[in-house]
């Protein structure tokens, strides 16, 4: 576990575990966004609400906090609760890339499934999950019981933002998305075209809320964007991407490992 600093620009970092990158830091301009996927996750955050308005945050992972960190400088007051169960990640990112004073930005040293099955009912405004252990996403994160507990946090025209890892013909990604269905009215994933058409292991980001979303302005500014993406509307997902089975606490599986090593993750 490293901290690597950025030769280009002083003010940045690169937190590594066992070699993967797990997030990317810019302490002077939280808003710069290095990864493609943290740049995706930020343009459904700041399409959701009035733009501007505090929110009502909860992230299952924390790393370095970069999500957590754009929050913060973007909408102002919000509330946000990082649940992160490595307390020794936790403890080499207060050291060496404080949080800003006043940041409502709280961490609670505790897994995902534990940490939200604490919460109180419509508790959030947004759940983002972006949790990896290495460089895979734990088994019990992504069962149907797991999303029923979220869509019990989350507040109806909220949001839940899941970070999946996974390669076409998506056989973990189409299963988790078919969970996702099952507790949420409404349902958009996102990727690069070269993830999409199988030429690379990549983020697809899982969008899900009971009340419709904003897909269509999504793929206006996914278009626009200095790394293009594409946008699949909840009709698409379940024509063309949901598995028929989700998994369950019985069957559930950690995503797969990317291939050689690749690191890009949270």
């Amino acid at each position: 576990m490293e901290i690597e600093a950025d030769r280009d620009r002083p003010s940045a970092f690169t937190l590594r575990i066992d070699g993967t990158e797990q997030s990317y830091v810019d302490l002077e301009d939280p808003t710069r966004l290095e990864f493609d996927y943290m740049q995706r996750i930020a343009d459904v955050i700041d399409a959701h609400g009035e733009p501007g308005a505090p929110l009502r945050c909860v992230h299952i992972g924390g790393a370095a906090l970069t999500i957590p960190r754009y929050v913060a400088a973007t909408r102002p007051r919000s509330s946000q609760t990082v649940l992160e169960p490595d307390e020794q990640v936790t403890a080499l990112v207060r050291e060496q890339l404080p949080l800003p004073r006043h940041s409502g930005i709280k961490i609670r040293p505790v897994d995902g499934r534990s940490g939200i099955a604490a919460l109180r009912d419509s508790l959030a405004d947004v759940i983002v999950l972006d949790a990896f252990d290495g460089a895979r996403i734990p088994a019990e994160l992504t069962t149907a019981e797991f999303f029923a507990d979220l869509a019990r946090v989350v507040v109806d025209d909220g949001l839940v933002l899941l970070n999946i890892a996974d390669k076409a013909p998506f056989p973990y990604a189409r299963r988790v998305v078919r969970g996702v269905c099952d507790a949420f009215a409404h349902v958009m994933i996102s990727a690069e075209p070269a993830t999409l058409k199988g030429r690379r292991f990549g983020n697809v980001l899982v969008v899900a809320s009971q009340a419709p979303l904003p897909w269509e302005a999504l793929a206006r500014r996914a278009a626009s964007s200095p790394l293009p993406y594409r946008v699949l509307p909840y009709r698409d997902v379940v024509t063309t991407f949901a598995a028929k089975e989700p998994f369950t606490d019985a069957s559930a599986e950690r995503s797969p490992a990317p291939p050689g090593g690749a690191a890009f993750f949270s």
